[in-house]
């Protein structure tokens, strides 16, 4: 009911016995969706914070604000060092306005997620806080008061809905009737229900309540009362603050609960994929076998020849192997070993990344179990720093020269094609950054931006691996090999095309080729 006619009549009147001969020292924004309206007499000063997002809209007061240095703007200057002389409540209407001198009108619409705040000279809008509303600027002022029809006589001959009836009533004063038994009663009993009601309403306590799973501002004592208050002003800011924190906690822990689950889900699916492609290398030993059969036949392999028909002793049966006639069969079997070794190497790199990949699945499981038991919003924000979770990263920003993205508190950078990528190596990186790029295909230059005293995590360096993977011709294999070496390690030889570098000294990673922040619109 912060919204609400009738806490907005008693609200405005607080606001009318506190603020007349105060004057506007400043109103500014530091939030697309918040309007500060700082005022003083003197010797005190007031703030008013309107909150007016399209999920939630209210007024509070703070006791005091710092206004930040920077990303603040200044608006309503035909306001600044005007005095009120009033505050006005809109009859039967959830706005109310702060009247100033020369006719000026700071009017506070409060209707949802259609809330606005319009400045009017006289009785024509002149300003608004969120434009897109610019319906708005067709308001009048002296068009905002409402006259309903509440007579008893009214009442019992035409027997309305308690909608058409009291519009302004909301959701929580129509519950409580209807726990007082108004739907059943006769209409006699019904009239005296809206009379008890509305004497509540007029002179009530204020009640911070848990209705519904959520936390009200109510006028009157139903569902869970978790505290109450004697004047409006207080309630509304211990309710807005405590609305902000329990709806911030649901928020932060259902993004973090989704966060653990996802990367749970993506590190399961790259672990079952890393044990089959450990397998495969484990059990494929062709090119060592047709390397031996080459050995062992090298009598019978003509020069120039470009397959051999032999005796494969290791399946016991005879077999075509194909050969390259463009050089020697000693020269083709050394290729085929150097690959089985190569293999060798892939096989240990994956086993090594299968015992990682466990480990960091038993950490998320933990942190799973771990969230499971956070029951407060203190507790969630120590968790969330403990574990680095939580969108630190950032979608794309396109108007900048490169993709970039940002995670743990690392930027990366990724090119856009190859006179980008010669842009963001050249010009753009340091010796010290860590440079990424698909191994043998052509792909994006993927760029780790270094913290001094940082080292930067595997779980860091894996994604912008992905990146490269993702960024590149291998974009469809179900593993790449991506190598990496500090930026120091990378140059580009005279006369090179462009995207073209020589890298020295690179290590590498194997991946699975995706946009670990495909969450985010590209």
């Amino acid at each position: 009911m912060h919204n609400n006619f009738y806490f907005l009549r008693h609200l405005s009147a607080a606001l009318k016995q506190k603020l007349i001969g105060f004057w506007v020292t400043a109103c500014f924004s530091q939030n697309k969706y918040e309007l500060i309206t700082a005022l003083t007499n003197g010797t005190e000063d007031f703030y008013i914070k309107a909150i007016l997002s399209p999920q939630f809209s209210a007024l509070s007061f703070p006791p005091v604000f710092n206004r930040a240095k920077a990303n603040s703007i200044n608006l309503f200057p035909e306001i600044i060092s005007k005095t009120i002389i009033d505050v006005v409540q809109q009859e039967n209407e959830r706005s109310f306005y702060l009247a100033l001198e020369d006719n000026l009108s700071f009017l506070f619409k409060m209707f949802g997620n259609r809330s606005n705040i319009v400045l009017f000279q006289e009785d024509e809008p002149i300003n608004l806080f969120r434009k897109k509303f610019d319906k708005d600027l067709e308001l009048r002022l002296s068009g905002l008061n409402r006259t309903l029809q509440t007579t008893q006589e009214y009442f019992l001959q035409n027997k309305p809905s308690l909608q058409k009836l009291y519009p302004t009533f909301g959701d929580v004063p129509a519950k409580y009737l209807n726990q007082q038994g108004y739907e059943s009663a006769p209409p006699e009993k019904q009239w005296k229900l809206l009379q008890q009601t509305l004497h509540l309403l007029e002179s009530p306590n204020y009640y911070i309540i848990k209705l519904a799973n959520t936390t009200r501002l109510s006028l009157l004592p139903i569902g869970e009362i978790k505290a109450t208050f004697d004047e409006p002003i207080t309630a509304v800011q211990n309710f807005v603050r405590s609305y902000l924190t329990e709806y911030n906690f649901e928020k932060n822990y259902n993004l973090v609960q989704q966060q653990i689950k996802k990367k749970l889900e993506g590190s399961g699916n790259y672990l079952e994929q890393l044990e089959y492609k450990a397998l495969e290398l484990e059990y494929d030993n062709s090119f060592a076998q047709t390397a031996d059969l080459i050995m062992a036949n090298l009598t019978q392999i003509k020069p120039g020849s470009t397959e051999v028909e032999v005796f494969d002793f290791y399946h016991d049966k005879q077999t075509v192997i194909k050969l390259s006639g463009k050089e020697t069969p000693q020269k083709f079997a050394e290729r085929l070993y150097k690959k089985n070794k190569s293999r060798q190497i892939e096989l240990k790199y994956v086993q090594e990344r299968i015992e990682a990949k466990k480990k960091e699945n038993t950490l998320l499981e933990t942190q799973a179990n771990q969230l499971n038991k956070i029951t407060s919003y203190r507790e969630l924000k120590v968790f969330i720093q403990q574990h680095n979770l939580l969108p630190t990263e950032k979608k794309e920003e396109t108007q900048h020269l490169f993709r970039t993205f940002e995670t743990e508190g690392f930027k990366i950078l990724v090119g856009k094609n190859a006179k980008n990528n010669d842009l963001l190596t050249q010009q753009h990186t340091y010796k010290e950054d860590m440079w990424l790029h698909a191994k043998d295909v052509s792909g994006s230059h993927v760029v780790i931006k270094f913290q001094a005293g940082k080292n930067i995590p595997e779980s860091v360096l894996e994604k912008a691996a992905q990146l490269a993977a993702w960024y590149s011709k291998r974009k469809n294999d179900s593993l790449c090999p991506v190598l990496y070496t500090p930026k120091k390690y990378v140059r580009k030889p005279k006369g090179a095309e462009p995207g073209e570098v020589f890298v020295e000294r690179e290590k590498v990673l194997l991946v699975k080729p995706e946009n670990p922040f495909s969450q985010y619109p590209e």
